[in-house]
Protein backbone atom coordinates (compact mmCIF):
# COMPACT_ATOMS: atom_id res chain seq x y z
CA UNK A 1 0.00 0.00 0.00
CA UNK A 2 1.75 3.34 -1.27
CA UNK A 3 1.69 6.21 1.32
CA UNK A 4 -1.11 8.07 -0.87
CA UNK A 5 -3.26 4.98 -0.74
CA UNK A 6 -3.30 5.19 3.19
CA UNK A 7 -4.16 8.18 3.44
CA UNK A 8 -6.72 8.10 1.32
CA UNK A 9 -8.14 5.06 4.04
CA UNK A 10 -7.12 6.93 7.17
CA UNK A 11 -8.71 10.09 5.91
CA UNK A 12 -12.46 8.18 5.25
CA UNK A 13 -11.90 7.12 8.41
CA UNK A 14 -11.19 9.98 10.16
CA UNK A 15 -14.54 11.19 8.45
CA UNK A 16 -17.05 8.41 9.17
CA UNK A 17 -15.95 7.69 12.52
CA UNK A 18 -14.38 11.17 14.15
CA UNK A 19 -10.62 12.25 15.06
CA UNK A 20 -10.63 11.13 18.15
CA UNK A 21 -11.77 7.40 17.58
CA UNK A 22 -8.62 7.24 14.62
CA UNK A 23 -4.93 6.83 14.92
CA UNK A 24 -2.85 7.09 12.22
CA UNK A 25 0.66 8.37 13.38
CA UNK A 26 3.33 5.54 14.04
CA UNK A 27 3.92 6.90 17.41
CA UNK A 28 0.08 6.90 18.73
CA UNK A 29 -0.22 3.08 17.35
CA UNK A 30 2.82 1.75 18.55
CA UNK A 31 1.53 0.50 21.37
CA UNK A 32 -1.04 -1.54 19.95
CA UNK A 33 1.29 -3.33 17.73
CA UNK A 34 3.52 -4.61 20.04
CA UNK A 35 3.21 -7.93 22.25
CA UNK A 36 2.84 -7.80 25.77
CA UNK A 37 6.63 -9.09 26.33
CA UNK A 38 7.75 -6.99 23.57
CA UNK A 39 8.79 -9.38 21.56
CA UNK A 40 7.32 -9.00 18.38
CA UNK A 41 6.31 -5.54 17.11
CA UNK A 42 4.35 -4.77 13.85
CA UNK A 43 2.14 -2.42 12.56
CA UNK A 44 -1.10 -1.40 11.33
CA UNK A 45 -2.94 1.06 8.75
CA UNK A 46 -5.09 2.56 11.68
CA UNK A 47 -5.73 1.99 15.40
CA UNK A 48 -10.14 2.49 15.45
CA UNK A 49 -11.00 3.28 19.22
CA UNK A 50 -15.01 3.32 18.83
CA UNK A 51 -16.35 4.05 22.60
CA UNK A 52 -20.02 2.54 21.96
CA UNK A 53 -21.99 -0.63 20.42
CA UNK A 54 -23.22 1.33 17.84
CA UNK A 55 -19.74 3.10 16.91
CA UNK A 56 -18.29 -0.95 16.75
CA UNK A 57 -21.44 -1.46 14.34
CA UNK A 58 -20.21 1.70 12.20
CA UNK A 59 -16.39 1.14 12.33
CA UNK A 60 -17.23 -2.78 11.37
CA UNK A 61 -19.40 -1.28 8.41
CA UNK A 62 -17.05 0.90 7.16
CA UNK A 63 -13.74 -1.45 6.82
CA UNK A 64 -16.22 -4.04 4.96
CA UNK A 65 -16.64 -1.06 2.06
CA UNK A 66 -13.01 -0.50 2.21
CA UNK A 67 -11.48 -3.62 2.25
CA UNK A 68 -9.83 -4.04 5.29
CA UNK A 69 -9.09 -6.46 7.79
CA UNK A 70 -9.62 -6.10 11.71
CA UNK A 71 -7.85 -6.99 14.66
CA UNK A 72 -9.99 -6.95 17.60
CA UNK A 73 -7.96 -6.08 20.78
CA UNK A 74 -9.06 -5.52 24.46
CA UNK A 75 -5.96 -4.88 26.98
CA UNK A 76 -3.31 -6.32 24.70
CA UNK A 77 -1.95 -8.48 27.10
CA UNK A 78 -2.47 -12.01 25.46
CA UNK A 79 0.84 -14.01 25.05
CA UNK A 80 0.03 -15.85 21.82
CA UNK A 81 -0.27 -12.49 19.05
CA UNK A 82 -3.95 -13.22 19.30
CA UNK A 83 -4.43 -9.36 19.75
CA UNK A 84 -1.88 -7.75 17.35
CA UNK A 85 -1.77 -7.28 13.79
CA UNK A 86 0.59 -9.29 10.96
CA UNK A 87 -0.54 -7.54 7.81
CA UNK A 88 0.50 -3.90 8.12
CA UNK A 89 -0.91 -2.95 4.67
CA UNK A 90 -4.55 -4.20 4.82
CA UNK A 91 -5.18 -4.11 8.32
CA UNK A 92 -6.65 -2.05 11.05
CA UNK A 93 -6.30 -2.94 15.24
CA UNK A 94 -9.90 -2.35 16.59
CA UNK A 95 -9.25 -1.66 20.31
CA UNK A 96 -12.20 -1.72 22.95
CA UNK A 97 -10.24 0.68 25.73
CA UNK A 98 -12.93 3.55 25.38
CA UNK A 99 -15.75 1.29 26.40
CA UNK A 100 -15.63 1.13 29.86
CA UNK A 101 -18.89 1.72 31.62
CA UNK A 102 -20.29 -1.00 33.81
CA UNK A 103 -24.03 -1.02 32.78
CA UNK A 104 -25.40 -2.03 35.86
CA UNK A 105 -24.61 -4.28 38.65
CA UNK A 106 -27.41 -6.44 40.19
CA UNK A 107 -26.25 -8.13 43.57
CA UNK A 108 -29.86 -9.78 44.08
CA UNK A 109 -29.88 -11.24 40.50
CA UNK A 110 -26.05 -12.31 41.35
CA UNK A 111 -24.96 -10.36 37.91
CA UNK A 112 -23.26 -7.95 36.55
CA UNK A 113 -23.08 -6.30 32.58
CA UNK A 114 -20.33 -4.54 31.72
CA UNK A 115 -18.54 -2.73 28.44
CA UNK A 116 -16.02 -5.12 26.89
CA UNK A 117 -13.32 -2.87 27.74
CA UNK A 118 -14.26 -2.76 31.37
CA UNK A 119 -10.48 -3.71 33.31
CA UNK A 120 -10.98 -6.92 35.26
CA UNK A 121 -9.48 -5.52 38.30
CA UNK A 122 -12.34 -2.22 38.02
CA UNK A 123 -15.31 -4.90 37.60
CA UNK A 124 -13.79 -6.83 40.40
CA UNK A 125 -13.85 -3.66 42.75
CA UNK A 126 -17.08 -2.48 41.94
CA UNK A 127 -19.07 -6.01 42.40
CA UNK A 128 -16.80 -5.85 46.20
CA UNK A 129 -18.53 -2.57 46.86
CA UNK A 130 -21.81 -4.31 46.14
CA UNK A 131 -21.14 -7.35 48.68
CA UNK A 132 -20.34 -9.74 45.59
CA UNK A 133 -17.47 -11.73 44.05
CA UNK A 134 -16.93 -11.96 40.42
CA UNK A 135 -13.57 -15.06 40.76
CA UNK A 136 -11.83 -14.40 37.52
CA UNK A 137 -8.13 -13.64 38.74
CA UNK A 138 -5.13 -13.11 36.54
CA UNK A 139 -1.79 -11.81 36.86
CA UNK A 140 -2.50 -9.00 34.03
CA UNK A 141 -5.57 -8.15 36.27
CA UNK A 142 -4.77 -4.56 36.44
CA UNK A 143 -4.79 -4.60 32.56
CA UNK A 144 -6.01 -7.38 31.07
CA UNK A 145 -10.14 -5.96 29.56
CA UNK A 146 -13.19 -8.11 29.94
CA UNK A 147 -13.69 -8.85 26.42
CA UNK A 148 -10.33 -10.25 25.73
CA UNK A 149 -11.10 -12.50 28.85
CA UNK A 150 -13.92 -14.08 26.90
CA UNK A 151 -12.20 -14.13 23.46
CA UNK A 152 -9.31 -16.05 24.78
CA UNK A 153 -11.48 -18.23 27.94
CA UNK A 154 -8.83 -17.39 30.17
CA UNK A 155 -8.34 -19.15 33.18
CA UNK A 156 -6.14 -17.94 36.14
CA UNK A 157 -5.86 -18.90 39.98
CA UNK A 158 -9.45 -19.61 40.71
CA UNK A 159 -10.22 -22.42 37.53
CA UNK A 160 -9.94 -25.25 40.52
CA UNK A 161 -13.02 -24.04 41.96
CA UNK A 162 -15.41 -21.46 39.80
CA UNK A 163 -14.12 -22.82 36.34
CA UNK A 164 -12.85 -20.89 33.53
CA UNK A 165 -13.83 -17.39 32.15
CA UNK A 166 -16.85 -19.57 30.10
CA UNK A 167 -18.47 -21.21 33.37
CA UNK A 168 -18.74 -17.27 34.47
CA UNK A 169 -20.04 -15.84 31.30
CA UNK A 170 -24.25 -15.49 30.89
CA UNK A 171 -24.11 -13.54 28.48
CA UNK A 172 -23.24 -11.91 25.40
CA UNK A 173 -23.25 -8.29 22.95
CA UNK A 174 -21.23 -8.92 19.76
CA UNK A 175 -20.70 -7.05 16.66
CA UNK A 176 -20.99 -9.26 14.13
CA UNK A 177 -18.77 -9.55 10.75
CA UNK A 178 -21.20 -7.64 8.43
CA UNK A 179 -21.92 -4.98 11.44
CA UNK A 180 -24.99 -6.52 12.64
CA UNK A 181 -25.83 -6.41 16.32
CA UNK A 182 -26.30 -9.72 18.42
CA UNK A 183 -28.11 -8.53 21.54
CA UNK A 184 -27.54 -12.15 23.74
CA UNK A 185 -27.24 -10.13 27.41
CA UNK A 186 -29.56 -12.30 29.17
CA UNK A 187 -28.80 -12.87 32.93
CA UNK A 188 -30.31 -16.04 32.67
CA UNK A 189 -29.02 -19.26 34.77
CA UNK A 190 -30.90 -21.94 32.91
CA UNK A 191 -31.73 -20.76 29.12
CA UNK A 192 -32.86 -24.22 27.04
CA UNK A 193 -33.89 -22.55 23.80
CA UNK A 194 -31.97 -24.52 21.50
CA UNK A 195 -28.32 -23.44 20.73
CA UNK A 196 -26.33 -21.55 23.55
CA UNK A 197 -24.80 -18.83 21.00
CA UNK A 198 -22.77 -17.36 23.14
CA UNK A 199 -20.19 -20.41 23.52
CA UNK A 200 -19.45 -19.76 19.88
CA UNK A 201 -18.00 -16.43 20.57
CA UNK A 202 -16.30 -17.52 23.62
CA UNK A 203 -12.75 -18.53 22.81
CA UNK A 204 -12.94 -17.17 19.53
CA UNK A 205 -10.30 -15.06 19.86
CA UNK A 206 -12.40 -12.23 17.90
CA UNK A 207 -12.54 -14.70 14.67
CA UNK A 208 -16.02 -14.77 14.78
CA UNK A 209 -17.20 -11.07 15.56
CA UNK A 210 -16.41 -8.26 18.11
CA UNK A 211 -17.77 -8.83 21.66
CA UNK A 212 -19.05 -5.58 23.34
CA UNK A 213 -20.88 -6.23 26.18
CA UNK A 214 -20.53 -9.30 28.68
CA UNK A 215 -23.13 -10.11 31.29
CA UNK A 216 -21.26 -11.64 34.53
CA UNK A 217 -22.04 -14.35 36.97
CA UNK A 218 -21.90 -13.25 40.17
CA UNK A 219 -21.15 -15.05 43.64
CA UNK A 220 -20.81 -14.01 47.55
CA UNK A 221 -18.18 -12.02 48.54
CA UNK A 222 -15.78 -14.62 50.79
CA UNK A 223 -15.61 -13.72 53.84
CA UNK A 224 -12.67 -16.18 55.12
CA UNK A 225 -9.25 -16.24 53.05
CA UNK A 226 -6.46 -18.85 54.16
CA UNK A 227 -3.32 -19.00 52.27
CA UNK A 228 -0.08 -21.72 52.75
CA UNK A 229 2.50 -22.04 51.14
CA UNK A 230 4.07 -25.43 51.66
CA UNK A 231 7.33 -27.39 50.98
CA UNK A 232 7.61 -31.14 49.38
CA UNK A 233 9.48 -33.58 48.45
CA UNK A 234 8.88 -33.21 44.52
CA UNK A 235 5.66 -32.91 42.18
CA UNK A 236 4.32 -36.90 43.37
CA UNK A 237 4.25 -35.17 46.55
CA UNK A 238 2.36 -32.23 45.59
CA UNK A 239 -0.33 -34.01 43.32
CA UNK A 240 -0.89 -36.83 46.58
CA UNK A 241 -1.40 -33.23 48.56
CA UNK A 242 -3.86 -31.97 46.05
CA UNK A 243 -5.60 -35.35 46.03
CA UNK A 244 -6.09 -35.36 50.06
CA UNK A 245 -7.35 -31.94 49.84
CA UNK A 246 -9.84 -32.08 47.15
CA UNK A 247 -10.78 -35.18 50.01
CA UNK A 248 -10.45 -32.92 53.22
CA UNK A 249 -11.32 -30.00 52.31
CA UNK A 250 -14.43 -30.15 49.37
CA UNK A 251 -15.05 -27.02 47.49
CA UNK A 252 -13.69 -24.47 49.88
CA UNK A 253 -10.25 -24.99 47.81
CA UNK A 254 -9.97 -22.21 45.47
CA UNK A 255 -6.82 -22.28 44.30
CA UNK A 256 -3.58 -24.87 44.53
CA UNK A 257 -0.62 -23.88 42.15
CA UNK A 258 2.43 -26.05 42.10
CA UNK A 259 5.94 -23.76 42.13
CA UNK A 260 9.51 -25.54 41.41
CA UNK A 261 12.70 -25.09 43.39
CA UNK A 262 13.71 -22.30 41.25
CA UNK A 263 9.87 -20.62 42.06
CA UNK A 264 11.66 -18.44 44.84
CA UNK A 265 14.95 -17.31 43.06
CA UNK A 266 13.37 -16.24 40.12
CA UNK A 267 10.90 -14.19 41.59
CA UNK A 268 13.61 -12.47 43.15
CA UNK A 269 15.11 -11.56 40.10
CA UNK A 270 11.78 -9.06 40.01
CA UNK A 271 11.40 -8.50 43.71
CA UNK A 272 15.12 -8.42 45.21
CA UNK A 273 13.31 -7.33 48.34
CA UNK A 274 10.95 -10.56 48.44
CA UNK A 275 12.08 -12.62 51.43
CA UNK A 276 12.23 -16.41 51.26
CA UNK A 277 9.24 -17.59 53.58
CA UNK A 278 11.30 -21.03 54.56
CA UNK A 279 14.30 -21.99 55.45
CA UNK A 280 16.35 -23.36 52.29
CA UNK A 281 15.42 -24.71 49.51
CA UNK A 282 13.33 -27.59 48.26
CA UNK A 283 11.99 -29.75 45.25
CA UNK A 284 8.58 -28.23 44.94
CA UNK A 285 6.19 -25.64 46.48
CA UNK A 286 2.46 -25.47 46.60
CA UNK A 287 0.53 -22.13 47.07
CA UNK A 288 -2.61 -23.64 48.30
CA UNK A 289 -5.62 -21.13 49.32
CA UNK A 290 -9.15 -21.78 50.74
CA UNK A 291 -12.19 -19.90 50.58
CA UNK A 292 -15.35 -19.59 52.21
CA UNK A 293 -18.11 -18.06 54.07
CA UNK A 294 -21.11 -18.11 56.67
CA UNK A 295 -21.02 -20.57 59.46
CA UNK A 296 -17.93 -22.77 57.92
CA UNK A 297 -14.23 -21.77 60.04
CA UNK A 298 -12.12 -22.18 57.19
CA UNK A 299 -8.63 -21.52 59.45
CA UNK A 300 -9.89 -24.54 61.67
CA UNK A 301 -10.61 -26.81 58.08
CA UNK A 302 -6.97 -25.91 56.76
CA UNK A 303 -5.27 -26.40 60.31
CA UNK A 304 -6.72 -30.14 60.97
CA UNK A 305 -5.95 -30.77 57.09
CA UNK A 306 -2.35 -29.61 57.17
CA UNK A 307 -1.16 -31.31 60.30
CA UNK A 308 -2.96 -34.66 58.82
CA UNK A 309 -0.18 -33.99 56.00
CA UNK A 310 2.63 -33.60 58.26
CA UNK A 311 2.06 -36.35 60.25
CA UNK A 312 2.02 -38.08 56.94
CA UNK A 313 5.19 -36.38 56.01
CA UNK A 314 3.54 -34.84 52.88
CA UNK A 315 4.63 -31.72 53.61
CA UNK A 316 8.00 -31.22 54.73
CA UNK A 317 7.56 -27.17 55.81
CA UNK A 318 5.23 -24.82 55.20
CA UNK A 319 3.96 -20.97 56.47
CA UNK A 320 0.33 -20.42 56.61
CA UNK A 321 -0.24 -16.51 55.91
CA UNK A 322 -1.36 -14.49 59.32
CA UNK A 323 -2.62 -11.45 57.12
CA UNK A 324 -3.68 -10.45 54.18
CA UNK A 325 -0.12 -8.54 54.07
CA UNK A 326 1.29 -12.11 54.57
CA UNK A 327 -0.75 -13.38 51.46
CA UNK A 328 0.16 -11.04 49.00
CA UNK A 329 3.88 -11.37 49.55
CA UNK A 330 3.23 -15.32 49.38
CA UNK A 331 0.88 -14.36 46.50
CA UNK A 332 4.12 -12.36 44.91
CA UNK A 333 6.30 -15.53 44.75
CA UNK A 334 3.93 -17.03 42.34
CA UNK A 335 3.31 -13.83 40.28
CA UNK A 336 7.34 -12.66 40.14
CA UNK A 337 8.61 -15.71 38.81
CA UNK A 338 6.71 -14.50 35.47
CA UNK A 339 8.51 -11.15 35.48
CA UNK A 340 11.80 -12.80 36.68
CA UNK A 341 12.27 -14.86 33.52
CA UNK A 342 10.90 -12.31 31.60
CA UNK A 343 13.73 -10.09 32.58
CA UNK A 344 16.33 -12.95 31.77
CA UNK A 345 15.50 -12.36 28.46
CA UNK A 346 13.19 -14.49 25.66
CA UNK A 347 12.40 -17.73 26.48
CA UNK A 348 9.73 -20.48 25.53
CA UNK A 349 6.73 -20.29 27.11
CA UNK A 350 4.05 -22.96 27.14
CA UNK A 351 0.26 -23.09 28.64
CA UNK A 352 -0.14 -26.72 28.04
CA UNK A 353 -2.27 -29.16 29.86
CA UNK A 354 -2.78 -32.69 31.19
CA UNK A 355 -4.99 -34.96 33.00
CA UNK A 356 -4.86 -34.85 36.19
CA UNK A 357 -3.58 -38.66 37.05
CA UNK A 358 -0.74 -37.42 34.17
CA UNK A 359 0.77 -34.18 35.84
CA UNK A 360 4.15 -35.27 37.61
CA UNK A 361 4.86 -38.02 35.32
CA UNK A 362 4.26 -35.21 32.79
CA UNK A 363 6.97 -32.68 34.15
CA UNK A 364 9.00 -35.09 34.83
CA UNK A 365 9.47 -36.78 31.12
CA UNK A 366 9.88 -32.98 29.75
CA UNK A 367 12.50 -31.94 32.51
CA UNK A 368 14.29 -35.40 31.52
CA UNK A 369 13.78 -34.53 27.79
CA UNK A 370 15.54 -31.43 28.23
CA UNK A 371 18.37 -32.65 30.31
CA UNK A 372 19.18 -34.88 27.94
CA UNK A 373 18.43 -32.90 24.58
CA UNK A 374 19.11 -29.52 25.50
CA UNK A 375 21.21 -29.60 28.43
CA UNK A 376 22.71 -26.05 28.88
CA UNK A 377 19.25 -24.88 28.86
CA UNK A 378 16.96 -24.56 31.94
CA UNK A 379 13.72 -26.15 32.36
CA UNK A 380 10.65 -24.15 34.67
CA UNK A 381 7.64 -26.17 35.38
CA UNK A 382 4.60 -24.18 37.17
CA UNK A 383 1.27 -23.50 37.37
CA UNK A 384 -2.68 -24.23 38.01
CA UNK A 385 -1.98 -28.25 38.91
CA UNK A 386 -5.72 -28.55 40.52
CA UNK A 387 -6.90 -28.32 36.58
CA UNK A 388 -3.89 -30.03 34.78
CA UNK A 389 -2.38 -26.39 33.92
CA UNK A 390 1.48 -26.66 33.58
CA UNK A 391 3.47 -23.46 31.98
CA UNK A 392 6.41 -25.45 31.47
CA UNK A 393 9.33 -23.25 30.36
CA UNK A 394 12.91 -23.57 28.71
CA UNK A 395 15.18 -20.36 29.60
CA UNK A 396 18.08 -20.81 26.82
CA UNK A 397 21.96 -20.22 28.68
CA UNK A 398 22.85 -16.86 29.42
CA UNK A 399 24.51 -14.63 27.21
CA UNK A 400 23.51 -16.40 24.50
CA UNK A 401 23.13 -14.43 21.08
CA UNK A 402 19.90 -13.58 19.81
CA UNK A 403 20.34 -16.44 17.19
CA UNK A 404 21.46 -19.12 19.44
CA UNK A 405 18.60 -18.23 21.78
CA UNK A 406 15.95 -18.42 19.30
CA UNK A 407 17.60 -21.85 18.05
CA UNK A 408 17.17 -23.36 21.55
CA UNK A 409 13.82 -22.30 21.76
CA UNK A 410 12.69 -23.45 18.36
CA UNK A 411 14.14 -26.92 19.30
CA UNK A 412 12.45 -26.52 22.89
CA UNK A 413 9.38 -26.17 21.63
CA UNK A 414 9.17 -29.39 19.41
CA UNK A 415 10.80 -31.47 22.20
CA UNK A 416 8.29 -30.26 25.11
CA UNK A 417 5.06 -30.57 22.77
CA UNK A 418 7.02 -34.15 21.15
CA UNK A 419 6.25 -34.97 25.48
CA UNK A 420 3.03 -33.62 25.46
CA UNK A 421 1.87 -35.39 22.40
CA UNK A 422 2.71 -38.98 24.59
CA UNK A 423 0.52 -37.76 27.17
CA UNK A 424 -2.86 -36.49 25.38
CA UNK A 425 -2.67 -33.11 26.52
CA UNK A 426 -3.65 -29.49 24.94
CA UNK A 427 -1.18 -27.14 23.84
CA UNK A 428 -3.00 -24.85 24.83
CA UNK A 429 -4.75 -24.85 28.30
CA UNK A 430 -5.52 -20.76 29.03
CA UNK A 431 -4.11 -18.71 26.34
CA UNK A 432 -5.52 -19.54 23.38
CA UNK A 433 -4.29 -20.05 20.09
CA UNK A 434 -3.13 -16.58 18.12
CA UNK A 435 -1.07 -16.53 15.37
CA UNK A 436 1.65 -18.00 17.58
CA UNK A 437 0.63 -21.48 17.94
CA UNK A 438 -0.97 -21.83 14.70
CA UNK A 439 1.40 -24.10 13.25
CA UNK A 440 1.01 -25.84 16.18
CA UNK A 441 -2.81 -26.38 16.54
CA UNK A 442 -3.28 -27.15 13.02
CA UNK A 443 -0.92 -30.04 12.55
CA UNK A 444 -3.27 -31.65 15.72
CA UNK A 445 -6.42 -30.75 13.94
CA UNK A 446 -8.29 -34.00 12.92
CA UNK A 447 -9.91 -33.75 9.67
CA UNK A 448 -13.46 -33.54 11.34
CA UNK A 449 -12.38 -31.04 13.74
CA UNK A 450 -10.81 -28.83 11.23
CA UNK A 451 -13.99 -29.58 8.81
CA UNK A 452 -16.57 -28.00 11.32
CA UNK A 453 -14.33 -25.02 12.21
CA UNK A 454 -13.46 -23.87 9.04
CA UNK A 455 -17.78 -24.53 8.24
CA UNK A 456 -18.13 -22.48 11.15
CA UNK A 457 -15.58 -19.45 10.53
CA UNK A 458 -17.42 -19.88 6.63
CA UNK A 459 -20.40 -19.30 7.87
CA UNK A 460 -20.12 -16.24 10.34
CA UNK A 461 -17.42 -14.75 8.48
CA UNK A 462 -17.04 -15.42 5.01
CA UNK A 463 -15.14 -12.92 3.55
CA UNK A 464 -12.41 -13.79 6.17
CA UNK A 465 -11.80 -10.14 7.89
CA UNK A 466 -12.11 -10.72 11.56
CA UNK A 467 -8.65 -11.78 13.16
CA UNK A 468 -7.04 -13.29 9.72
CA UNK A 469 -4.65 -15.58 10.42
CA UNK A 470 -5.43 -15.93 14.56
CA UNK A 471 -6.26 -19.78 14.84
CA UNK A 472 -6.80 -20.72 11.65
CA UNK A 473 -4.77 -20.24 8.49
CA UNK A 474 -7.29 -17.97 6.05
CA UNK A 475 -8.36 -19.80 3.04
Amino acid sequence: MTEAERDALTSQMTQALGADAVLTEPDDIARYCRDWHGDVTTGAVAVLRPNSTGAVSEAVRLCARLGLAIVPQGGNTGLVLGGIPDDAGRQVVLSLERMTAIRRIDADDFSAVVDAGCVLEVIKQAVEAEDRFFPLSLGAQGSCRIGGNVSTNAGGINVLRYGMTRELILGLEVVLPDGTIWDGLSTLRKDNRGIDLKQIFIGAEGTLGIVTGVALKLLVKPTQVETALLALAGVEEAMALYRRARRDCCDLMSAFELLGPEAIGLAQIAHPDLPNPMEGSHPAYVLMEMAGTGLIDIRALLDRFLEGALEEGLVLDGVVAASRAQAAQLWRIREGMNDGQAMLGPHLRTDVSVPLSRVAAFVGAARDAVARELPDCRSVAYGHVGDGNIHFNVLPPQGADAATAAARIKAAKALVNGVLDGFDGSISAEHGIGRLKREDFEARLKPVQEGLLRALKSAIDPDGRMNPGCQLTPP
